[in-house]
């Protein structure tokens, strides 16, 4: 019983570090990108404010076309295998599949031949229009791609989602700079056409993606149907009951990710629109590029690391609930919360601390922005956080929480927007505020909620001084030492050696603190190794 306890506690972090990888491939190549467009000559901040504001509407568009099917697939299917009826959830997804395709389509219509309307009439950004019909066959590839991941997640194989969207981004970035790079010579640097064809590089990566994860469920088709031929358990079912179990799930976790888009496009909408009260439309559009193509890149990489937890979360706690496994779901949950915490407080500090450095190593050309960055940092926090809370709810049932904690967060930060951001002397500095104040809203429902259902005490010591005091110490120490390198050695490495000490300084605070409880770490990846390791190092006792 305890080596099966043990496969299970390996099967679920395996499955999180497997996401959390692929995504941290994601990311950097994501701002490898974000790099390029915004320091290469003619495109800069102004192609940004093109670029996200017609990608922003895309991404609210697949939301829509999915509809948080795949999420659904993913918690009924683990529900299925957990208890062996494999014909069952099979028949979830070829359902869910179909339904997708169809929904999908719509979808990508509507962006192709509404686009006028949504670049003049609600982003008031004409050259946008190209941008949105160019990257409009990628909402029903996305879709049908979802399906197929959220399937395999519940059987907790994450390779299938982790492998497809790592090779879906690096095909983007190279594809955006290709593609970038042929219009500007072709166009003389029309920075429209060029925005145009950065989100044209996303279909095609999008069609690479779909290919692979396709070819990922053909090759393992064979295995899948032994397992439906020899399944002891199946639960008929007909269609209308399933798709009718499909929405009573999707649409209140679809809600969730819709409005977290609307958040998205709320910056695109108000900003622009806001300053333009108090400044030129130049530099108001400048202003909204700055933060929607550089500082919320920056702040997006932290949630690269935690999102696998919440995508993780759905099937594994949805499963434990199925056993009525309680001791599974309070060590998962808490150990998802303490991991998230960990990464989200000292990137936090980090962007905070290092805020003008960072912004000159990676946007050497384009380095402004900084009391933009550090306003806006301490957001990562609570988005990281409200993200796993998310995920844990979900996996427990509760769909409606995370939905309505986020929509009561939207609403507050879309009348602060309008409200604070004309103001002068505030302006974009508005936007920061705001968005920190929404997530903090949605974390704390939310988390509340959890706590109620769960019935899990968190030592607030554990959860939240040791790890605040971490960040301090990581900060104090970093920052110090990148002062004093910075007069001996060429800028850009002291930046390169204060962030790097900053990350083993923080490791050893949190080693030397002991943030981690003996059995939390023997619940990691190679946890009996690192825990055998800090035992001889004399941080734990031996048993």
């Amino acid at each position: 019983m305890k080596k099966k306890t043990r496969s299970k506690k390996e099967s679920f972090m395996s499955g999180v570090m497997t996401l959390m990888i692929s995504q941290i491939i994601v990311k950097i190549f994501g701002l490898v990108y974000k790099i390029y467009l915004t320091n290469r000559p003619g495109f800069g901040d102004t192609g940004n404010a093109i670029y996200n504001s017609g990608y922003q509407i895309y991404a609210l568009l697949l939301l829509l076309s999915s509809i948080g099917i795949p999420n659904a697939i993913s918690k009924l299917v683990s529900e299925k295998t957990s208890l062996g009826d494999y014909k069952g959830a099979h028949k979830i997804f070829k359902i869910s599949f179909m339904l997708l395709t169809v929904i999908g389509t719509i979808g990508s219509l509507i962006l192709f031949f509404g686009a006028d309307f949504i670049a003049n009439t609600i982003l008031q950004i004409p050259e946008a229009k190209l941008t949105l019909m160019c990257i409009s066959p990628s909402i029903v590839l996305v879709a049908m791609s979802s399906v197929i991941r959220g399937y395999f997640n519940a059987r907790s194989n994450m390779k299938a989602t982790g492998d497809s969207q790592a090779l879906e981004q690096i095909l983007k970035t190279v594809f955006t700079v290709l593609a970038v790079e042929v219009v500007a010579h072709l166009t003389s640097n029309n920075v429209t056409l060029m925005a145009a064809g950065a989100n044209f590089a996303t279909t095609i990566s999008v069609i690479g993606s779909f290919i692979y994860i396709y070819k990922f469920y053909k090759v393992r088709k064979k295995e899948i149907h032994q397992e439906i031929q020899t399944a002891e358990t199946f639960e008929e079912e007909d269609t209308k009951g399933i798709i009718s179990s499909i929405f009573k799930i999707s649409i209140p976790i679809s809600l969730t990710s819709i409005v977290s888009s609307v958040n998205k496009n709320i910056d695109s909408i108000t900003v622009v629109r806001g300053l333009k009260k108090i400044t030129t439309e130049a530099i108001a559009k400048e202003q909204y590029g700055i933060l929607a193509g550089k500082v919320d890149t920056l702040v997006a990489l932290p949630l690269s690391f935690t999102v696998a937890f919440a995508t993780a979360l759905v099937p594994g706690l949805s499963s434990a609930k199925a056993k009525n496994d309680n001791a599974a779901i309070e060590k998962r949950v808490k150990l998802s919360l303490l991991i998230t915490i960990l990464i989200g407080m000292p990137c936090a500090f980090g962007l905070c601390v290092f805020a003008k450095q960072i912004l000159q190593l990676v946007f050497p050309n384009a380095a402004a922005g900084a009391n933009i960055l550090q306003y806006i940092s301490f957001l990562v926090v609570f988005a990281t956080l409200a993200q796993t809370v998310n995920g844990a709810l979900q996996g427990l049932g509760d769909f409606k929480t995370p939905v309505i904690a986020l929509i009561i967060g939207v609403i507050v930060k879309t009348i602060l927007n309008v409200l604070i951001i004309p103001i002068q002397g505030i302006g974009i500095i508005g936007a920061t505020l705001s968005s920190q104040i929404c997530q903090f809203i949605a974390f704390f429902i939310g988390f509340i909620k959890l706590k109620k259902m769960t019935k899990i005490k968190f030592d607030f010591n554990k959860f939240a001084v040791k790890p605040v005091l971490a960040s301090v110490i990581m900060s104090v120490i970093s920052y110090g030492i990148y002062y004093l390198l910075d007069f001996v050695i060429p800028h850009k490495i002291a930046i390169i050696a204060g962030l790097l000490i900053a990350v083993i300084a923080y490791v050893v605070a949190v080693i030397a603190l002991k943030v981690f409880s003996e059995e939390e770490i023997k619940d990691l990846p190679k946890g009996d190794k690192i825990h055998k390791a800090l035992v001889k190092l004399k941080v734990y006792k031996e048993a």
